[in-house]
């Protein structure tokens, strides 16, 4: 993977993909090392990992979605738990990795294929796998940022400065070119030969053209959920019709990026083991939380301190590190895989579906018991100390939105964005503003990139006048309640 990956980054220039490309590939025509048109395997290769790498990063300098949810604190530099969203760069250098990095490379997969030999069902097959890839990185950056440059990116002989489009607009169009690249992809020639799609490249499901299928079904589902409280008529048409069209339904299926631990490891690994940077800890929201609930998770996820557990004070300078619990072996891992649409996220999502009244094949309380249950199992605890566990904290449709609201952010524990989308759209766990915040509330979403006010000036003022200001503080257009 390493060789793909690095040839792969030729193609991307430094620098926002939305202005056109400088760099001169001619001297590089005879080079084998360094071709002038690279394979559309190697760059899906390479928008796969930087966009699994940094979706899951929990580096200071990137998305900080797990501050933003407030299940990690700092010991040493509480900047990032205070919300300090500046001195970092990090809205910029998040949009850099998705625009630049990966759907920059994506673009070009797309138009490279055009000129490679394939079989037609199998050429149809590699376009709807860099679609549905594309797609998903587009939900991640219209989930963070909300209003972005879309419909007129990456067009660089003809735009720019592109515009920045309508959030919801762009969910919309999202949901359509989801049904748009289902219709297209041939899973099997005349029901029995399975037709593969990229395979080398795809280190998600290796071609697997049914997982890909599950996947952007899956994706659909998530688009979906978060129309709930805004457009409720087309949030339950399209939860339906993905639930219908089948999403992920096993651990196989889930949307996990491995890394083999000695030329790429995980992000998680890379931060609190390979950086020997002994600051992160679970925080005491977390800590306390799990211990009301008695979760078994605990023991599997953190390590004791004098006998019990001990989690940081979220937005603080806390005690040195070795007075709290940590994040145990179970996170320590170099070839932990990035989980970025799991089973346990698409069962929950499917519960808050039933508990909406949407038509998911299941109750609500099932699909909560189901999804509690996968969590569990994920992470190693039996399903006798599930059922105790479950028995001691049912659904309750009283107050639905607390019972999978609370189970699922335990649950998307160090799944940062799956437990800010949770968060948002259900307000459970309420999450209160440090005292020492550099905000007036809990963060929504991030502001925009610094880079964009000097490049593309006009476009984003207009943005952000549009939605209220580009402040943390503004809430997404789906986020309503």
């Amino acid at each position: 993977m390493k060789n793909i990956i690095k040839i792969s980054l030729v193609s991307a220039c430094m620098g926002l993909a939305l202005s056109s490309c400088q760099s001169d590939l001619t001297s590089l025509n005879d080079d084998p090392k360094h071709p002038s048109v690279l394979p559309s395997e190697n760059l899906l290769a390479t928008a796969m990992y930087q966009s699994s790498y940094y979706m899951d990063n929990p580096s200071v300098n990137f998305n900080n979605y797990r501050f933003f949810t407030q299940q990690w604190a700092e010991t040493q530099y509480p900047d990032e738990t205070q919300y300090n969203l500046i001195t970092r760069n990090q809205p910029r250098n998040h949009f850099n990795r998705m625009y630049v990095y990966s759907i920059n490379n994506l673009r070009q997969a797309k138009t490279n294929l055009k000129n490679e030999v394939e079989a037609e069902d199998i050429r149809t097959n590699k376009l709807a796998t860099l679609e549905i890839e594309e797609i998903f990185i587009w939900e991640n950056l219209v989930d963070t940022y909300g209003d972005i440059p879309y419909s007129e990116t990456f067009k660089p002989d003809e735009i720019l400065t592109p515009k920045y489009d309508d959030a919801k607009t762009i969910y919309i169009d999202l949901i359509k070119r989801i049904n748009d690249v289902i219709a297209t992809i041939k899973p099997t020639v005349k029901g029995y030969a399975p037709v593969s799609g990229l395979t080398s490249g795809d280190f998600v499901y290796s071609g697997d053209m049914t997982k890909w299928i599950k996947f952007a079904n899956s994706i659909k589902l998530r688009l979906g959920m978060n129309l709930a409280d805004v457009d409720p008529a087309l949030a339950k048409a399209t939860v339906e019709s993905a639930v219908l069209g089948g999403v992920i339904s096993s651990e196989a299926e889930a949307y996990k990026f491995g890394y083999d631990g000695n030329t790429f490891s995980s992000p998680v690994f890379d931060n609190l083991v390979a950086s020997n940077r002994n600051d992160f800890l679970p925080s005491e929201l977390v800590i306390n939380t799990m211990k009301n609930l008695s979760d078994p998770r605990m023991s599997i996820w953190f390590t004791q301190f004098e006998g019990g557990y001990k989690g940081g004070v979220f937005g603080e300078l806390n005690d040195p590190y070795t007075k709290f619990s940590q994040l145990g072996p179970y996170f320590r891992s170099a070839t932990t895989a990035s989980n970025l649409l799991s089973l346990a996220e698409v069962t929950f999502l499917k519960a808050e579906a039933a508990a909406r009244n949407y038509s998911v094949g299941d109750t609500a309380v099932n699909l909560y018991n189901a999804a509690v249950k996968v969590s569990m199992r994920e992470n190693g605890v039996s399903d006798l100390t599930t059922d105790a566990y479950l028995l001691a904290n049912p659904y309750n449709p009283a107050n639905w939105k607390q019972s999978i609201g609370v189970q699922a952010w335990i649950a998307m524990f160090n799944k940062g964005f799956a437990s800010w989308n949770f968060t948002r759209r259900l307000d459970n766990p309420v999450l209160v503003n440090p005292p020492k915040s550099n905000l007036s509330s809990v963060p929504y979403r991030m502001p925009y990139s610094d880079q964009e006010y000097v490049l593309n000036g006009a476009n984003v003022n207009a943005a952000a006048a549009k939605i209220g200001g580009d402040k943390a503080t503004t809430k997404l257009f789906w986020d309503v309640n």
